[in-house]
């Protein structure tokens, strides 16, 4: 395929766009995944449970004092009674002891023999065994069953990029690795990932890793029953590979769910239901944190329009492990408007993500490499999750995708403070608006006719509302 060209696959036809053009949107409504759906080749199809449905991540090491899997097992109802719908599992494989990392944060330097250090879960020993810190194989098929109970999914994080150095592979299957001029094993090149090792991607088919990868990424869906992957790094790996082994997946499960660490539009060809809004983070960052004008988020949301076909999911957020670990908190990055942009993130667009402990909210930055419970606290966010995730249950003009509402940017007497818009659609719709400044804002918003469902708003006389500082709102239909 041509470089700088993609192509968006609908409902048996095809758009072609190229590099910097505005990309054509899909006219076409979203195929889903029903009883009895023929696996087409050329055609992405979303599963009927991803349409309204919200993300949590599980960071298992830190998540509870013991950091295993029976432990998390007991929070899940109350993860499941935030509203979530899908927990994605950071890896749960064996970590790697050569070059091992460890040590604050700040320095990420290769750990001491005998240091306390746990390294990264992201340095893979084996892609089919489990971290005997976290629990047993049986452990994990239990967490994975109970969380099927409770109406919820299961993807797994997956790292195909590297292995660690003293993986499996790298002592069975040498060839499956790019290395250096003297034949040595390497560290993926132009990062400082010390702790792992490349994979040789681009001879993925005749040295035999594209099949070998598949094997161990269909093990875990048929030893336990998990129903996809959240997939590492995704463009370090040739997006023909993640469309092979999908189309293997969807023989096997039909409905599975495919995530990209990645903000790629080819990759919503065939291989992924959902894609990073990594430039969104960003500039949600800046802006919370007032380096940047309101209007950089709208350029934002033009970029993101025109980029993206509607079909494509995107997750949206303000926290994940590494934004954590290595940026801050979500206090720290955004100030007094951590909880306004916490809102904007999870109704703007896209599926919203929770993070292990954002709903205490959690105020400390977890370290990578070593044992650092989640300070819970009295979980004081947890209402706000929970009526947020509600929401998006409940109204339309929020559901993934083309099921949804692309947001109406709404222009207000105080847009260098105030970010406001509505997502509608028959039978749905939704106002959101929150003030960044800290002063009161009195705005005028198309709201008459509808309720109060969220944060606080006062009205006044002459028919606007006024907004708390570091303050927002949300109105629903009546």
């Amino acid at each position: 395929m041509q470089k700088g060209m993609f192509w968006v696959i609908a409902a048996g036809f095809a758009i072609a766009t190229g590099c910097g053009e505005a990309a054509v949107k899909q006219a076409t409504s979203v195929a889903r995944v029903s009883e009895g759906t023929a696996i087409d080749p050329e055609v992405l199809v979303h599963p009927e449970w991803a349409r309204s449905a919200s993300i949590y991540e599980v960071n298992i090491r830190q998540h509870t004092p013991e950091g295993t899997f029976k432990a998390l097992e007991a929070d899940l109802p109350r993860i499941q009674a935030l509203g979530s719908d899908i927990l994605w599992l950071m890896p749960i494989h064996p970590i790697g002891e050569q070059n091992r990392k460890g040590g604050e944060n700040a320095n990420n330097y290769i750990a001491e023999p005998g240091s306390g250090s746990l390294g990264s879960p992201y340095s893979a020993k084996d892609y089919k065994g489990v971290n005997p810190e976290f629990g047993t194989l049986e452990d994990f098929k239990s967490l994975v069953n109970r969380a099927h109970e409770l109406g919820m999914k299961v993807i797994l994080d997956w790292v195909a990029n590297h292995t660690a150095f003293d993986s499996k592979w790298t002592e069975e299957h040498r060839e499956f690795f790019l290395l250096d001029s003297l034949g040595e094993l390497q560290p993926p090149i132009g990062t400082d990932w010390w702790d792992v090792t490349q994979l040789d991607w681009e001879n993925g088919k005749e040295n035999g890793l594209y099949a070998a990868m598949e094997d161990a990424m269909l093990y875990w869906i048929v030893e336990a029953d998990i129903d996809g992957y959240r997939c590492d790094v995704a463009e370090k790996v040739p997006t023909e590979f993640w469309t092979q082994v999908r189309l293997a997946m969807e023989e096997v499960k039909r409905d599975v769910f495919m995530l990209a660490e990645a903000d790629k539009p080819e990759h919503h060809e065939r291989a992924f239901d959902m894609s990073y809004v990594w430039e969104g983070m960003h500039v949600m960052d800046q802006v919370g944190g007032g380096e940047w004008p309101l209007d950089s988020l709208r350029a934002f949301m033009k970029r993101e329009e025109e980029r993206y076909p509607r079909e494509a999911y995107r997750m949206f957020f303000v926290t994940n492990h590494d934004e954590n670990a290595w940026k801050g908190t979500v206090e720290e990055r955004h100030g007094e408007n951590a909880e306004a942009m916490t809102v904007v993130a999870s109704t703007l667009f896209g599926m919203p993500l929770i993070y292990s402990g954002q709903e205490a909210p959690n105020d400390k930055r977890l370290r990578f490499f070593e044992k650092d419970t989640v300070n819970w606290k009295d979980y004081a966010w947890s209402p706000l999750f929970t009526q947020l995730n509600a929401l998006k249950e409940s109204e339309s003009a929020l559901w993934n995708g083309a099921d949804g509402a692309w947001p109406e940017l709404l222009a207000t007497e105080a847009d260098e403070q105030v970010f406001a818009y509505r997502r509608a659609q028959e039978g749905s719709e939704v106002v959101v608006a929150a003030n960044l400044s800290g002063v009161p804002q009195a705005v005028a918003l198309p709201v008459d006719a509808l309720s109060l469902y969220a944060g606080a708003a006062a009205s006044n006389e002459d028919g606007t509302v006024t907004l708390s500082p570091r303050g927002y709102a949300i109105w629903t239909r009546k």
